[in-house]
This record gives structure tokens, C-alpha cells and sequence, in this order.
């Protein structure tokens, strides 16, 4: 089976495998609590987890939100909150299966405090999610997302010191050459979605950017790896079984120091609805 970092999440493998992944390493759930503290949760009434997935970031809202307050976690995949809904049983919590562009039909206009998006916006259409962000947002509402790097076209200062050893990207193309003929991708196309780019789209549905900020996550070879064995994720693109890469993935481990740490740059935003917006 073919599975597409985009449109391959609603898959029952990539769910569990994705699952176990969050439970087992800190990259998701960290990145998670750092969007959340940034989202005046304490005082938020109405809070939505947009492309919540298994519900790790609904998580780190729960343990900020009121104790009166709603969270509504909206997702596309099903097979993704059916483990959710085994995970997290909080009877604040409302799971919504549909597309994030579709947010606005399925929460009521000006009723949100705060949108938290983890690890994903680039794979919408992100200017209809914006737009759906702002039909739903009360007057001070924030909207608070972040962006991979690569996307964004950003790297932390510490992202720029050379790695202890290879990286894991680079010995999966070493042997992926080797092996099977296959030639590394070409230079990276110009970012999706950079800083004025994304500021734009913004302004242009009425939300204002108040905090914008490169931050950098620490990633050891071993968690990159285990990244790489969901089967959205499995490297190297093209025409390979998932076990063909699976195969190179537990190659590369073996000559790797699972320790090794690189550092994961991502372009945090916090968006506002201007009081005086309505």
C-alpha cells in the first residue's frame, strides 16, 4: 500500500503506528503544550483543536482549559479519533470528524476563545482554514499554529551546528542509492507558507499576528527514526514497499548512535481577532 503524508492519515496502520509514536516519544507532545501556553487557555470558554488527530494536543488544552470549559477536537481521520476516543475520555472533550477548511459548519460563528493547531496546517488549504478560523473566533481570540521549517523557510540558530554523525535523511538516500538505484530528491522548492506569505492570509481575513517565533526541538536519532517507521512518513518518496523501507530505515539505525541529537526548527505563530472586529 502507497500511503501520502497528505491524504494517508484515515488509515487504521498510521493511527496506531502514530499513537504509539506519541506515547513513546516527546516530540508531538511537547510541541503541543508549548502551543497551549501560548493560547490563554485558563480564561477560554470555547476552545477547538483543529487537525487534533489522536488528541494529543487536546491533551495539553485539557490540562489548561477550565474546568467548565468545551474542546472540540476536529479531524478528517476517523481511524485517527477512534483511538483518540479510547485515549481521552474528559467529558469536556467533543470530537468532530471533518475537514479542517470545513471548521465553520460545524462550530457556531464568533464562539471560540482559541484555535491550536500542531504540526499541520500546511497540509489544508490554508487560506479556507483561516478564513473558517476567523468566522469562528470571538473578538480576542487567538489563533495559535505552528510550521515545520522546511515550510516555512526558517532555521533556529542551534538547527546550523553541524550534527555529531550523519543524519538519518542522509543515510536512508545513501542506501536507498545503493540498493535500489534511487537518486536523492532535488534542492528543496522555495517555502510554502514564509512568514510574509502567512501574514498576509491572515490580515487578509482580519486577524492580526502578535507574537511570531523561530523555535528549535531537540530530536534524537532514535525518535527521528521511530518518526520515520509511520507509514506516512516512511522514507525514501517513491516506488518502494513500506517493508522495502522499513528495511533501509533498520539499516540506517544499525550505524547510528540512537543518542545523536539534531534540532527541528518551526516558525510559531500566535494570530488575534482584534477586539473591535465586530
Amino acid at each position: 500500500m502507497e500511503y501520502d503524508a497528505l491524504t494517508g492519515w484515515d488509515d487504521v496502520t498510521t493511527a496506531e503506528a502514530y499513537a504509539a509514536f506519541t506515547r513513546a516519544y516527546p516530540m508531538y507532545s511537547a510541541s503541543s503544550r508549548d502551543l497551549a501556553a501560548r493560547a490563554a487557555l485558563p480564561r477560554s470558554r470555547v476552545v477547538v483543536d483543529l487537525c487534533g488527530g489522536t488528541g494529543t494536543t487536546a491533551e495539553a488544552i485539557l490540562a489548561l482549559a477550565p474546568a467548565d470549559a468545551t474542546v472540540i477536537s476536529l479531524d478528517s481521520s476517523a481511524a485517527m479519533q477512534r483511538i483518540g476516543r479510547h485515549l481521552l475520555t474528559d467529558a469536556r472533550l467533543t470530537w468532530v470528524n471533518a475537514p479542517a477548511e470545513h471548521l465553520a459548519d460545524h462550530v457556531p460563528a464568533h464562539s471560540v476563545d482559541a484555535v491550536v493547531c500542531n504540526s499541520a496546517i500546511w497540509k489544508t488549504d490554508v487560506a479556507a482554514v483561516v478564513t473558517a478560523v476567523r468566522r469562528i473566533l470571538r473578538p480576542g481570540g487567538r489563533f495559535v499554529f505552528n510550521i515545520g521549517g522546511a515550510f516555512a523557510g526558517v532555521a533556529h540558530p542551534d538547527s546550523l551546528v553541524p550534527p555529531a554523525g550523519p543524519s538519518v535523511t542522509s543515510l536512508i538516500q545513501q542506501i536507498a542509492a545503493r540498493d535500489y538505484g534511487i537518486t536523492p530528491p532535488p534542492p528543496a522548492l522555495p517555502p510554502k507558507l514564509p512568514l510574509p506569505a502567512i501574514t498576509y492570509l491572515l490580515a487578509d481575513a482580519g486577524l492580526a499576528v502578535t507574537t511570531a517565533e523561530v523555535t528549535g526541538q531537540r530530536t534524537t536519532f532514535a525518535e527521528r527514526a521511530a518518526w520515520l517507521s509511520i507509514p506516512v512518513f516512511a522514507c525514501p518518496e517513491g516506488p518502494l514497499s513500506y517493508e522495502q523501507k522499513m528495511g533501509i530505515l533498520a539499516e540506517t539505525t544499525a550505524q547510528a548512535r540512537p543518542d545523536d541529537v539534531t534540532v527541528t526548527s518551526w516558525l510559531v505563530i500566535v494570530a488575534e481577532l482584534p477586539q473591535a472586529a465586530l
